[in-house]
């Protein structure tokens, strides 16, 4: 991250209180806290790759549909990736659009953001080794800050019950959520430095990251899959499983927008 963005993310991580490993926090969120609810409206709330796939998933329709109903695309600055955020109610008040009668509608599904909170997870790759040839790159490891988001209308701090970073972040089912976005991250930053995606190329990203079920069909018909060092079962399972298709598609992007890719790899 470099330039104005890093300016920005740094102010954003100063004004918050970053948690060191074994310090803890307390809080908790439920209808008898007062202000239930109140932080589901007027929110910027990006919607990264694996919470597309649950949303949609979890209201029933096709990726495309959800895309259209549910999200606003933008750009990665820089970058060119696809930047999906929550489209909220078109009404004064913003709110989230699963937000029904003072309750979470898709809360088994919910985004990772609103899983993290009242906390917040920044990452980024940092070197964690020698590289394996002249003209490879370092093996990247997820350097990790966990911070506190105190809101003034929160009433959740004043509630007795306390966490660890961990404790919380397992309560919150949020291990498949970080694995993914940790992916999405390091692409990321794999990207900087490569130029702005064109337009096809950042169309063939939001195909991979965003519309599974149509990046599925589109492995199927083009045999992309044959022309890969896999195996059966992993094939299988990238044309079945759409948890499977967006970890391809993650190697697929390595593969086809920087040349290489660490678990992926043409045959001959």
């Amino acid at each position: 991250m470099t330039g104005p963005e890093k300016d920005l993310s740094q102010r954003f991580l100063d004004e918050h209180e970053e948690l060191k490993p074994g310090q803890d926090f307390h809080f908790a969120c439920h209808p008898g806290v007062s202000c239930f609810g109140a932080c589901c409206s007027a929110l910027d709330l990006m919607l990264t790759p694996y919470d597309v796939l649950r949303l949609r998933r979890a209201t029933g329709q096709s990726s495309r549909a959800f895309v259209h109903e549910y999200a606003d695309m933008s750009a990665m600055p820089g970058v060119g990736l696809p930047l999906l955020s929550l489209h909220m109610q078109d009404t004064d008040a913003k709110r989230c659009p699963f937000s029904t009668h003072g309750a979470c509608a898709v809360y088994q599904d919910r985004p990772s953001a609103c899983r993290t909170y009242p906390l917040g997870r920044a990452t980024r790759p940092v070197c964690a080794g020698e590289a394996s040839g002249p003209d490879e790159p370092c093996k990247p490891k997820m350097e990790e800050q966990i911070f506190v988001i105190r809101e003034r209308h929160c009433k959740g701090f004043a509630e007795a019950a306390q966490w660890s970073p961990a404790s919380w972040m397992e309560d919150q089912g949020l291990t498949p959520y970080n694995v993914s976005n940790d992916r999405y991250v390091a692409l990321a930053a794999d990207l900087r430095g490569h130029g702005h995606l064109s337009a096809q190329q950042s169309g063939m990203a939001g195909l991979a990251l965003y519309q599974p079920d149509d990046f599925q069909r589109f492995l199927a018909g083009a045999h992309v899959l044959e022309r890969l060092d896999m195996t059966d079962e992993l094939r299988a399972a990238v044309l079945r499983d759409e948890e499977a298709c967006l970890d391809f598609g993650f190697d697929w992007l390595e593969l086809s927008l920087l040349g290489h890719a660490e678990h992926l790899h043409p045959k001959g």
